[in-house]
């Protein structure tokens, strides 16, 4: 029995980002397109979403037109896609605290934010270095870090200390400290009676080759863009591995735009991806409209 359906949902992209961003040592490499997206995980009785984005207002769209970010939607209309809103998501499991992930929690009144401990507690640390450690900040909204203690305050935060098993029936949060960020975690969800696992790489690995090698080898990449550490990075995409039985494509890497080779997709009239990774057994495809092999055509 299929418990959980999950699905990777664009709302914004960056047509050309440099390929040495998401790959460790691919400099003078060109560029690639970078979709950024969060995840939704529905099923036994939660709508659960994995970060939230950014919304593009304030210090949010200064970064997003820093790193040339283009065709943001918001969540009301990229969750439409789906059909859910914004007010029904009742957990939001953060995999880290960068913009682009942890910077819309408005839009989402009625969660609960589940965040490890250590990822609040550094950025706050980082945010009171002096200013020749600001490189540290480049990805994160310092107003983000004022949303979450609000959250706090109306008893929507949860601090999480390394690995929880079962957050929700069958949902599990691994820690993966000192890696892309101070604290990262990453989401595995055990779908069938508890078995049929899949795992939610937040930004842990951006594209295929980091799991799989550049070429298949299986020689792990580490991402190119951290501010921990790339041992680290590599002995979380091994502990990955060995959790869905050493089957790459279980590992879902929510910014790698050839999602829509590997699941059934289409894209929505805003001109933005939904990627079904998987349906629950009382569910019905909400990407069924299109063929996939129309979506590869039109990515061609």
């Amino acid at each position: 029995m299929q418990d959980y359906s999950i699905w990777v949902l664009e709302y914004a992209y960056v047509p050309d980002y440099a390929k040495g961003g998401v790959l460790y040592g691919a400099h003078n490499e060109g560029t690639i397109k970078l979709p950024y997206c969060y995840a939704v995980i529905k099923g036994n009785g939660h709508t659960i979403m994995v970060d939230v984005g950014y919304n593009y207002k304030e210090y949010g769209k200064v970064l997003a037109e820093r790193f040339g970010v283009i065709n943001w939607r918001d969540p009301k209309t990229v969750l439409k896609e789906v059909g859910i809103q914004p007010e029904e998501v009742d957990t939001v499991l953060v995999t880290h605290a960068h913009f682009d992930h942890f910077g819309n929690v408005e839009d989402f009144p009625n969660a609960r934010f589940y965040i490890q401990e250590q990822e609040f507690t550094k950025w706050l640390w980082a945010l009171a270095l002096p200013k020749q450690f600001e490189w540290l900040q480049g990805a994160m909204d310092p107003g983000d870090m004022l949303r979450a203690t609000q959250l706090a305050v109306e008893g929507r935060l949860v601090l999480v200390d390394g690995d929880l098993e079962n957050v929700l029936p069958n949902i599990d949060l691994f820690a993966a400290p000192d890696t892309h960020t101070f604290g990262s975690q990453f989401i595995r969800v055990r779908n069938a009676e508890g078995s049929d696992a899949w795992i939610l790489a937040g930004d842990l690995a951006y594209v295929f080759e980091n799991i799989e090698g550049r070429d298949k080898d299986g020689v792990y990449v580490p991402v190119g863009l951290a501010s921990g550490s790339q041992v680290n990075l590599l002995l979380t995409t091994d502990k990955m591995m060995n959790l869905v039985d050493r089957d790459p494509r279980r590992i879902i890497p929510v910014h790698e735009e050839r999602l829509v080779e590997v699941f059934p997709s289409r894209i929505s009239s805003e001109g933005l991806h939904i990627v079904e990774i998987t349906l629950a057994d009382d569910e019905v495809s909400k990407v069924a409209v299109e063929s996939t092999s129309s979506n590869h055509q039109s990515m061609s």
